[in-house]
């Protein structure tokens, strides 16, 4: 049975790995997605060379409580207008990057 969660959890999939498939345009540098379903942890990672070590998390996003925590957005567009083009309402979307004050007035969860 598909219960809203898994829902939600192909959701987050469908989100991160539409952007994994964008390439970077310099180095050598490739996009890694986690996909952490039992901890509702999931992650687009960078990883590879350009000119140093790159490494890094590029979109974290936690699901808690029925919400859609993005802990950082490292997009030029931002993922959470990608959620909500997916059917995802704002009160189930925190920006978990901006600080508690903040976060009343971005049009999104407050928590």
């Amino acid at each position: 049975m598909h219960t809203r969660f898994d829902a939600d959890r192909d959701l987050i999939e469908r989100v991160l790995t539409d952007y994994a498939q964008y390439p970077y345009a310099y180095g050598e540098i490739e996009r890694q997605l986690i996909f952490d379903r039992q901890r509702d942890h999931d992650l687009l990672m960078s990883v590879g060379w350009h000119k140093h070590r790159v490494h890094g998390c590029v979109i974290p996003i936690d699901l808690i409580d029925g919400q859609f925590w993005i802990q950082r957005d490292g997009t030029e567009q931002g993922v959470a207008g990608d959620l909500e083009a997916g059917g995802l309402p704002r009160d189930r979307i925190v920006l978990a990057f901006k600080s508690e004050k903040v976060r009343p007035h971005n049009g999104y969860a407050v928590a």
